[in-house]
Order: C-alpha cells, then sequence, then structure tokens
C-alpha cells in the first residue's frame, strides 16, 4: 500500500512564512521515519496562507534532508513557464537525486487573475497550448524529440539513464482524459473536487493508450485528511481548514486560522452551510476510521496510490495526523510499499 504525502507549506497563523518552510522539513523527514512513500510540494503565488511559489527550489531542500523517499511537485503549474527550462531543472534534480524525483505538473494558475498576470508578465495562461507544452517536456525530459524535429539538436542537461516519474495532475475530466491520451501517469485531486472523481479516474484507466515510458496505467488519488485519537478530536482540529476554506470563498487572503481563532469564530447559519458542503472533501476521524474511507475511496476510483493532505490550527497536531495515518496502514512495517 504506497501512500504519499502533498505538502502546501501552510502558515498557521500567528507563525512566519519562514517557519512554514522549516515545518515542510521537519515533516518530510517524520514522513520518511513513518514509511510514507512521496513526499510532493504544491506551488502557490501570493498566497497568505501558503508559503511555496517555488517547489522546484524546495524539492532540492526536502531531497537533501531525507534518504529514500520520492520527492516531487504537487505540481509545477506548467502554462507559466517553458517546458525546456523545467525539464532542465528536473533533470539536474533527477542528477542529484537519481530515481527519488517526481514531476508533477498542473494548469491551474495557484493563485487570484491579478497574480497569475504578475507571474506571467501580463500574458494569458490560457489551457489552449498545455497538451503540447506536456509533450515536449516529456520528450526533452526523455531526449525523445524526432530525428527529423527542428529542435532535435537541443537537449535539456545533465542528461543521464534515468528520468523524473512524470503525472499530470488535476480536478476534472480534462485531466483525466488528457493523461490516458499522453500515456502519463495521473493523480487527481479529491481534496479539490469530491464529487466525480471516481468516474474521471475509472476513464482514465480505460482509456489509456499506453507510452514507451508508461505501458500501462498508473494513478494517485489525494485526499483531505484530519485524523485523531477520537472523532471529537478530529472535528476540532477540522475547524482551522474549515474557517480558511471560508476566507478563500469570502476572498479573505489570511494565514491559516490557529485553533483559538477557529473555535472563536462567530459562524453564521450560512458559513456552517458552506462547511458542509466542502465537508464532501474532507475525511475525518479515528485512524480505524479514516483507513475505512480510505480504502473505499482508492476501491471506488481504482486508484493505484493515495496520497493524503493535512492542514490543522498547529504544527504539532498535523504532524499527529500523519502519524496516525501511518500507524493505521503499518507504512513503517510494509515500507510504503
Amino acid at each position: 500500500m504506497k501512500i504519499g504525502i502533498l505538502d502546501q507549506s501552510p502558515i498557521v497563523s500567528g507563525h512566519t512564512p519562514a517557519q512554514a518552510v522549516r515545518e515542510t522539513i521537519r515533516l518530510a523527514q517524520r514522513a520518511e521515519e513513518l514509511g510514507y512513500s512521496r513526499y510532493w510540494l504544491a506551488e502557490h503565488h501570493s498566497v497568505a496562507a501558503l508559503a511555496d511559489p517555488c517547489p522546484e527550489i524546495l524539492v532540492t531542500r526536502v531531497a537533501a534532508e531525507t534518504s529514500s523517499i520520492r520527492v516531487g511537485t504537487g505540481g509545477v503549474l506548467l502554462p507559466y513557464y517553458s517546458a525546456m527550462k523545467v525539464a532542465e531543472q528536473f533533470r539536474m534534480l533527477e542528477a542529484l537525486y537519481p530515481g527519488r524525483i517526481d514531476l508533477g505538473i498542473g494548469r491551474a494558475p495557484g493563485g487570484d487573475q491579478m497574480t497569475a498576470l504578475a507571474v506571467a508578465e501580463g500574458r494569458p495562461t490560457g489551457a489552449e497550448n498545455f497538451p503540447e507544452q506536456v509533450q515536449y517536456l516529456v520528450a526533452y525530459l526523455a531526449d525523445a524529440l524526432p530525428a527529423d524535429h527542428p529542435l532535435h539538436a537541443v537537449k535539456a542537461m545533465p542528461r543521464g539513464e534515468t528520468m523524473p516519474e512524470v503525472w499530470l495532475l488535476g480536478s476534472s475530466d480534462y485531466s483525466g482524459a488528457l493523461a490516458a491520451q499522453l500515456g502519463l501517469r495521473f493523480a487527481f485531486a479529491h481534496f479539490i473536487s469530491a464529487s466525480g472523481g471516481d468516474a474521471v479516474m475509472r476513464g482514465y484507466r480505460r482509456k489509456y493508450e499506453p507510452s514507451v515510458h508508461e505501458p500501462v496505467p498508473r494513478s494517485l488519488l489525494c485526499v483531505f485528511v484530519v485524523c485523531a485519537e477520537t472523532q471529537a478530536g478530529a472535528e476540532r482540529l477540522s475547524a482551522s481548514i474549515n474557517l480558511r476554506r471560508l476566507n478563500m470563498d469570502y476572498g479573505v487572503n489570511a494565514p491559516v486560522p490557529s485553533q483559538a481563532e477557529a473555535d472563536a469564530y462567530p459562524y453564521t447559519p450560512a458559513d456552517r452551510r458552506r462547511i458542509e458542503h466542502h465537508g464532501r472533501r474532507l475525511v475525518l476521524g479515528t485512524p480505524e476510521t479514516v483507513r475505512a474511507r480510505l480504502l473505499e475511496l482508492k476501491a471506488e476510483s481504482e486508484a493505484d496510490e493515495l496520497m493524503v493532505i493535512t492542514i490543522t490550527g498547529d504544527y504539532e497536531s498535523r504532524i499527529r495526523s500523519y502519524e496516525l495515518v501511518a500507524q493505521a496502514f503499518d507504512l513503517r512495517k510494509s515500507g510504503g510499499s
């Protein structure tokens, strides 16, 4: 049973972004000890609650501070960037940490419209060129441009015998269909879209077109999880992410609320209805409850692997949640395999 971690490097109220990055490194080290198989870092821009706008840099530090866990991005927002430059960055990472690097790529803006314009220097970042970008990226990574291609002589350095695992990330049928068409691994963000993901993932598997590097489909389901020793404890810990999602709904760009802030917030009936709606994206409870629900979701979606993301109102309870999930699945004994 492979289970990975997606870390958005949350900035909890009362802490600095630098502290959030240090907590990412600490959690990655603990994740390796616990038997998690992958550790992915997300890309967000100008978001007060999330500290990492450049996961390709943080991957380097996390990989240096660990020794066996796979480290990657969840993901690089490719429409902002040159496919060639991303290929060079990840060829370098593969040279530094061979056999341990994942390249997850997405097409979301990772921030609001104004920020997207700033990151792209005023250029539109529509998805119309995304499939072509993905194909070029994979070709550069694998040194697989056709001999008659005008850019065949261009090589992404440093070249090597291995290449990162490439995962296409998404929360819609578009991403699943594209991953199937291009013969790529696919990761579905249940923590963003809880409805219909099982059908998208099954469709990906049914329509998969084998590629040179990925002869069979491989899929991963990423789920938001809050785990505690008791159901009541998990429900209380979930208050911080519930308030964080309310802030997002209302356009409030603020750090992740602390537990005290979440407990004291004057929720209206409308707020509670929103929280209930968002609750479909959250698996919470005791280790036994969480394990049963994650296995159910894995079966429904026919996923090969699971990935979990946890954000709470303090860093210690976040680590404890991951510890309890690891214990529930006996990851240390299985080595995450």
